[in-house]
């Protein structure tokens, strides 16, 4: 093999473990291997100012939201103005239960 074409090899060789370096490092996105996370947001959508975390289930998110709610406002305060949202493979988060719904 001459220069240009052992030049030629080598770079193939580089492009190709680049591209499976690159996607080695990408997350994958098959749903049943996303680990989803819950998390709690105000009236605006934004996530609460207080209850500013992930949570493993929606069950768990919604009986902080709804344990947190009683101890501010009590029980007779309602629409519960709290909302959940779910992460999603592609690392957005998806709207569950609207804030006063």
């Amino acid at each position: 093999m001459g220069p240009v074409q052992t030049a030629s090899v080598q770079s193939a060789s580089l492009r190709s473990a680049s591209v499976q370096s690159r996607q080695a490092a990408q997350p994958t996105k098959l749903a049943g291997l996303h680990q989803r996370h819950y998390r709690l947001v105000d009236r605006q959508g934004q996530p609460h100012p207080v209850l500013d975390d992930l949570y493993d289930s929606l069950d768990a998110a919604w009986s902080e939201a709804m344990a947190w709610w009683q101890q501010q406002f009590g029980g007779a305060q309602e629409p519960v103005e709290i909302g959940v949202e779910v992460s999603t493979a592609s690392g957005d988060w998806r709207t569950l239960r609207f804030p006063g719904s």
